[in-house]
């Protein structure tokens, strides 16, 4: 997410600006279960379509209309610049972390990613 990405509340009104692609990774970000999160390559292999960089290059111009705390990066870390928001999120959803070592720069948790990473799921729609 940046400084580029669209507000919440508008995304319906550029619906038809968006690239297709854009628009399928966004509706695969809103499919993500509370508490879950997919990586940005596991969303890409989810659409068959892309990589982990163009899915990050979306979330970052448009994602900040969908739950983009769910897509992440496939190491745990937080996504840089937006850890507070970010783990209020996980905290709220009761997404597993990993609480963070005293060596570990910040003292921020990781997303346990055994645990929070979601595979899209029986109750997803079909995809393709």
């Amino acid at each position: 997410m940046s400084e580029q990405s669209l507000p919440e509340d508008t995304r319906e009104g550029y619906a038809d600006e968006l690239p297709e692609y854009a628009e399928r990774v966004l509706e695969v970000a809103e499919r993500i279960p509370p508490g879950h999160v997919m990586t940005y390559g596991d969303v890409a292999e989810w659409l068959e379509e892309g990589g982990p960089r163009q899915v990050g290059r979306v979330m970052s111009l448009y994602g900040g209309s969908v739950p983009w705390w769910r897509v992440v990066r496939a190491d745990g870390v937080l996504l840089p610049g937006h850890e507070l928001g970010a783990l209020d999120h996980y905290r709220a959803e009761g997404t597993p972390l990993k609480e963070a070592s005293r060596a570990a720069e910040g003292h921020l948790p990781r997303l346990d990613m055994k645990r929070a990473r979601w595979d899209g799921g029986t109750d997803a729609e079909s995809h393709t």
